[in-house]
């Protein structure tokens, strides 16, 4: 493998975890066979965003869409959820880990929201690495309630309505004390975001790959770091202004 230096490595990482199910179905399981074997890959993305330096990993666990699912599914997710929570939280922590969920967890049933508060409290003080992990969570509904807290600081008088810009609203973001988002990724195949950080993906690089997530291993995590590291990174300016301020700084 080739050596990708510090200030190449994406400050923030965020996966759609894709291809549970059709893992499974080639292995004449049910999807939520799939689900379990993607615990695996995700240990993996973490000790890799670890060992890379990788400062912010946001997980796309379970959309607001997700509810629509066979009912089975859902209920074997949200039964995943407590046992990888009672299982994983003590290694995180000693990783180093900060353990966030974003995303409307009023949706949630009271034991399985005190979990998770729990395991958020427990590792709060963690500056290894901030694990989100999005869950019950869509793009449009962060802008939405992000643009329903403006409008309630405007109500009382805290601010006013032309004050709101991009930086005032996406203080009210859900990750927006996470490093801005660097690197999308994509397993299983689609090239589709479905939903996924739409504020937060305005100026991330995007790598799509036929891997299915419960093979996506430290490998594939790091090719895609690799190919992130080649790429050139404008935000609006040329080339030649780009190398011109590299030349600078070195």
């Amino acid at each position: 493998m080739t050596s990708v230096p510090a200030a190449a490595v994406p400050r923030h990482i965020a996966i759609v975890m894709d291809g549970n199910g059709r893992w499974a179905k080639a292995r004449h399981q049910p999807r939520s066979f799939g689900h379990n074997a993607g615990r695996k890959a995700v240990r993996e993305a973490v000790e890799s965003c670890l060992r890379e330096g990788v400062q912010a990993l946001t997980l796309f666990a379970f959309s607001s869409e997700n509810w629509q699912r066979p009912q089975d599914e859902v209920g074997a997710l949200m039964n995943l959820f407590v046992r990888a929570l009672d299982k994983e939280v003590d290694e995180l922590h000693g990783y180093g880990v900060r353990l966030r969920f974003v995303g409307d967890l009023t949706a949630f049933d009271e034991p399985l929201r005190r979990r998770m508060q729990s395991a958020m409290t427990r590792t709060a003080d963690n500056d290894k690495l901030q694990l989100n992990v999005a869950v019950n969570y869509g793009g449009r509904w962060d802008i939405i309630q992000a643009s329903r807290q403006a409008a309630a600081a405007v109500a009382r008088g805290e601010l006013q309505a032309d004050q709101i810009d991009e930086a005032r609203l996406g203080k009210w973001m859900s990750l927006a004390d996470a490093p801005p988002l660097d690197l999308f990724i994509r397993t299983g195949g689609e090239t589709r975001i479905s939903n996924f950080l739409l504020w937060q993906a305005a100026y991330a690089e995007f790598y799509f790959t036929d891997t299915l997530w419960p093979d996506f291993d430290q490998a594939c995590l790091r090719g895609a770091i690799e190919d992130y590291a080649r790429r050139e990174r404008r935000y609006g300016r040329t080339g030649e202004q780009v190398a011109a301020t590299t030349a600078q700084v070195s």
